[in-house]
């Protein structure tokens, strides 16, 4: 007996269907294709083997374009549900969040080979940690760890390349910008319980180290102990560097500016770093998406 395969809206099509409605796909009709491709599009991303068997077995270019068009409208699609339901949240696991952004460009890519990747590096600094530490020991340990044992550094030579937010890529290459560094470490230290959060800065990105964990259905403001600068090795600043910083950038104060900023609008910034990549290559259509992405995100 044939199986099903499940659509995007509930209905189930057999394998024998689905493979006849790809094979429309090549009818020079515009208005035949467009009704497939939108047919297809509804079926959910249950249908991309069919669709990269159909893709090896071709050799019609034409056929093979249109469908990688459809498994990345298939990808888009899904990535979008999955934000719109993290953000849903209130973006609890900003991982998690960075993982979804990152599965625009690389829709392959495993949440646990990710996660465990990070794990490696969170059990490396835990050998060192024990409950007397103060703050400031903690944060020294772990950017030793992070910055001279795992090599975590900035691109200064690419400085505006879309790879430098993509977690998985800044995994690989050791290289990011201040956003992707700044999700990498505070994600580690969360791991082991050490209270660091992303402060929204024009410009800069920068972490704050506070007294307790932040709660950000409280109303009452959080403590910071002292803020860290992950694009510069971890350089540990006070209150009055950044006082410094709003001065020279001429800016006017925001209470913002010394405070935790939510995890959603971690990836907000992280999505607006890769628009600005994306503009400066001149990709129009990737713009689009994450512009689309973006106010996904803005809306919750």
């Amino acid at each position: 007996m044939e199986q099903p395969v499940q659509e995007g809206k509930g209905k189930k099509s057999t394998k024998r269907e689905v493979n006849a409605m790809i094979r429309l796909l090549d009818d020079p009709d515009e208005v035949i294709f467009n009704s497939v491709s939108g047919t297809l599009l509804d079926m959910g991303t249950e249908i991309i083997p069919h669709l990269e068997k159909a893709w090896e077995e071709s050799m019609n270019s034409i056929f093979q374009e249109r469908i990688e068009n459809i498994i990345q409208g298939l990808q888009f699609r899904n990535v979008k549900r999955d934000l719109v339901a993290w953000a849903a949240k209130g973006g609890k696991g900003l991982l998690e969040g960075a993982w979804h952004v990152t599965r625009y460009q690389h829709p392959d890519i495993s949440f646990s080979d990710l996660n465990s990747q990070i794990e490696e590096i969170t059990r490396d600094v835990w050998l060192e940690l024990n409950e007397n530490l103060t703050a400031l020991e903690k944060t020294r340990i772990l950017n030793h760890f992070f910055y001279k044992v795992h090599k975590f550094t900035r691109n200064n030579l690419n400085f505006y390349a879309p790879q430098n937010s993509y977690i998985n890529l800044v995994m690989e290459s050791k290289k990011g910008n201040p956003i992707s560094l700044a999700i990498l470490y505070a994600v580690i230290a969360r791991k082991l319980n050490m209270n660091i959060y992303g402060v929204n800065l024009p410009k800069i990105f920068l972490l704050a180290y506070t007294l307790n964990p932040v709660d950000e259905n409280s109303s009452e403001e959080p403590v910071v102990l002292f803020y860290i600068n992950p694009y510069n090795k971890g350089a540990v600043l006070g209150k009055k560097d950044i006082d410094l910083y709003v001065k020279e950038q001429k800016l006017l104060v925001r209470k913002s500016f010394y405070l935790p900023c939510s995890n959603i609008e971690v990836i907000q910034r992280l999505l607006l770093n890769l628009i600005f990549s994306y503009e400066r290559l001149a990709y129009p259509d990737k713009v689009d998406d994450l512009k689309e992405l973006l106010r996904i995100v803005k809306k919750e």
